[in-house]
């Protein structure tokens, strides 16, 4: 008789990376649509609300009648100018639901769907209110540093020799190259910072992404505080939630005042005495697994309030602090949720493809290392869009040298 863990959740099959792109496309598409609502003078929390609203509507639409759990893998939040992490406000806090967004300030919205457990984490950062203009200065250099970092991460993810052409011979040398370490990866990635008069956030970390959990057995930490570090290689037939953050300031971090609202189920026991604290696990583990959620998502935001506290205690709930720039800098990031196959990364869900002719600055990335990693592809052409094929390879390092009239080089 076929039991549950017979079942194969790897990539090898298709079903699997059918619900990572469903979930993906739901998440890319409440992105867009909660972008829009980011307007000078928005509350965060109702943002966080109608984003949330707008997945539970999403996910309803699909696997209908199937018995497949769906729902969050991460709530929509909102992390105005220096914020680092995560940023999910409650109504029953008075001051922290006042809190609007302002013109200009760079803005990270998070959030994700999943589908069967398979979830697609996306996060893009945007300048309100300037979505139609021309951005010069110091925000051009922000998002331009944030775009090229994250490019270039994506390429050094890519297993060695995986998309090598030429002889068998020359095939085999370049799979028998060791892939960069992680202060390798660091080093470069601080080179595209600085070029711009930036630094990269510390301590940012992706993740690898499986089942029902969205922080695996492998990470890759750029500038890691002492007593942490990255563990593992990316390989075909993964999926990873990669992450970049940037700053104009240092990049160090600090704690920020506030409530911590943003949580996540643990998978540890324990005897909970409090009804609150037991009434809100329950809830949890109902609906959201072991993905995070706010406190903001639960049936009585009071309740959830009190009775977190024993849940915290116990580990029963991880908390996830709230950080900030410690300069108190502008801070930006992206997160794009990526599938390595044997042809390649596959971006399931991310940030849109950048306008570089929007945001003018005249710094500019010169380290040749740099520029020949950008211009290799993330994928093997196997024969879609051919239209486009032609434009991805010289944008990138002309866009890097400071040109104004390329597209973007975002591999599809």
């Amino acid at each position: 008789m076929s039991d549950a863990k017979d079942i194969d959740y790897s990539l090898n099959n298709p079903d699997t990376l059918t619900k990572y792109k469903t979930a993906a496309e739901i998440s890319q598409n409440v992105l867009a649509a909660v972008k829009k609502l980011c307007v000078p003078g928005a509350k965060i929390v109702e943002i966080c609300e109608q984003g949330d609203k707008l997945i539970e509507e999403e996910v309803a639409k699909v696997y209908r009648g199937k018995k497949v759990t769906k729902g969050f893998s991460h709530p929509c939040t909102v992390s105005p100018k220096s914020y680092i992490t995560p940023y999910t406000p409650l109504k029953t806090d008075e001051a922290e639901a006042a809190v609007e967004l302002k013109e200009g300030e760079p803005v990270k919205i998070q959030l994700g769907a999943q589908i069967d457990g398979f979830g697609s984490i996306v996060c893009d950062t945007i300048l309100v209110g300037k979505t139609d203009e021309v951005v010069t200065g110091r925000e051009a250099d922000l998002i331009l540093a944030t775009h090229y970092v994250n490019e270039l991460l994506l390429r050094l993810i890519l297993p060695p020799g995986l998309l090598a052409s030429g002889t068998d011979e020359e095939k085999a040398k370049a799979a028998a190259a060791k892939p960069p370490s992680q202060h390798k990866i660091t080093s470069l990635l601080e080179t595209v910072a600085k070029s711009y008069n930036c630094n990269l956030v510390e301590g940012t970390t992706s993740w690898q992404f499986e089942r029902n959990e969205i922080e695996g057995p492998k990470k890759i930490v750029l500038l890691p505080s002492e007593g942490t570090k990255g563990e593992g290689v990316p390989a075909v037939g993964e999926v990873w939630g990669v992450e970049t953050g940037v700053s104009l300031g240092t990049g160090k971090s600090k704690s920020v005042e506030g409530r911590s609202t943003l949580h996540r189920r643990t998978l540890q026991t324990y005897g909970l005495k409090r009804p609150t604290s037991r009434k809100i696990l329950s809830e949890v583990v109902k609906k959201f697994g072991t993905f995070p959620f706010s406190l903001r998502q639960l049936e009585d935001e009071r309740d959830a309030k009190s009775g977190v506290v024993e849940c915290v205690r116990g580990n029963v709930f991880r908390q996830y602090e709230l950080v900030g720039d410690k300069d108190g800098a502008e801070v930006a990031r992206l997160l794009t949720t990526i599938a390595i196959t044997k042809n390649g990364i596959t971006k399931l869900g991310g940030p849109e493809p950048l306008d570089l002719s929007k945001y003018q600055t005249e710094n500019k990335i010169t380290d040749e290392e740099v520029l020949a990693i950008l211009e290799q592809p993330l994928a093997r052409n196997v024969g879609k869009k051919k239209s486009k094929a032609k434009k991805k390879k010289k944008p990138a390092k002309k866009a890097a040298a400071g040109e104004e009239e390329e597209e973007s080089s975002d591999e599809e």
